[in-house]
Order: C-alpha cells, then sequence, then structure tokens
C-alpha cells in the first residue's frame, strides 16, 4: 500500500515534512502563512480535510514510503450527479521524488475513485514547467486536454496550468 487514510495523528509528521521541503516544494505550492507549517496548522487542515471526507466531498490520503508519510495525495470538489468528478492534487518530499511513489499514489487513488466512489472522471492541472508531475499523470493514463491560463495562485503569481483528465476505464459506467 503507498497511500492511506489521512488521520490527525499525521500532523507531526506532515508539519515535519513540510517544514524541512519547504524550498523543494515552494515553487509549486500557493504561499502558505506560517501556521500552515506547525504541527496545530497541520491538524486544523486534517481536520479540514477530514470534514470532507465525511461529507463525501473529498478524499484525503497520506502517501507513505514504507511506514514513512513522504506526501499528501487529495481528491477534492468531488461532485456528484451527471458530472462524477473529482480534483486531484498531490505532493512529495525530495527525497521521495522520482522513485515512483507519486506515481503508484495516483495509481491506487484513480483505483478508489473508480472502483470505490464510482466516480467517472478525474482532473488534475500541473504547471505547465512541471514535468515531472505531468509525467506522473501521463504514465498513470491522464490525457492532456488544453491549458488553463493563469488557472492557481502558485508561489505568489496567476501561472498557467496543464490539464489532464482521466475517465473511468469501465465501457458500462452507468454511476
Amino acid at each position: 500500500m503507498t497511500t492511506r487514510l489521512i488521520q490527525l495523528d499525521d500532523a507531526p509528521a506532515l508539519s515535519a515534512a513540510l517544514r524541512d521541503n519547504r524550498d523543494f516544494l515552494g515553487p509549486w505550492e500557493p504561499v502558505r502563512d506560517e501556521s500552515y507549517f506547525t504541527e496545530a496548522g497541520q491538524q486544523e487542515v486534517i481536520t479540514s480535510l477530514l470534514r470532507g471526507f465525511a461529507e463525501a466531498t473529498t478524499l484525503p490520503h497520506v502517501i507513505l514510503d514504507g511506514r514513512q508519510v513522504v506526501g499528501r495525495i487529495t481528491l477534492t470538489g468531488t461532485v456528484r450527479g451527471p458530472f462524477q468528478s473529482a480534483n486531484l492534487g498531490y505532493w512529495v518530499v525530495a527525497t521521495a521524488n522520482g522513485r515512483g511513489l507519486a506515481t503508484a499514489a495516483v495509481r491506487e487513488i484513480a483505483r478508489i475513485a473508480f472502483a470505490d466512489l464510482k466516480l467517472h472522471r478525474i482532473e488534475a492541472g500541473a504547471l505547465l514547467h512541471n514535468a515531472a508531475s505531468q509525467k506522473v499523470l501521463a504514465r498513470n493514463g491522464f490525457i492532456r486536454f488544453g491549458t488553463a491560463p493563469k488557472y492557481l495562485k502558485i508561489a505568489g503569481e496567476w501561472q498557467d496550468h496543464a490539464m489532464f483528465q482521466l475517465l473511468t476505464p469501465d465501457p458500462d459506467d452507468s454511476a
């Protein structure tokens, strides 16, 4: 298993990972308040994510290397009805980068999204210059379908993103 549902007990590991990898993750993340990098800040984030999980709008997992938390992967903004779709976001620490852990985590979340949650579609955006993230998505069958100008405010600037989607592999999808 490369992922599991996030728990409040993950706050110390996540806050340490975020502090230790602040420079590595900075170019790919929104600018964060200092409290985000603390254990208390991560407890707030986790509480919010678990509230979304209870409401069936969010699927928050941690990414594991063995038993060590090395990142987070989350489906957010789940919409039901005729859309049956969610957005995917993920990050891993520098020591886990390039080792296939993000690729395996995306594969696992996609399996859960389609088999368990019965979603039809997963959408993900990657910065245009984030070739590594785009490769993770491509390895998992995501297809680039366009570019979203000034899509997210990352590293303090509104930045363009390559947009990807993955549709359910179930040809008899009737959800």
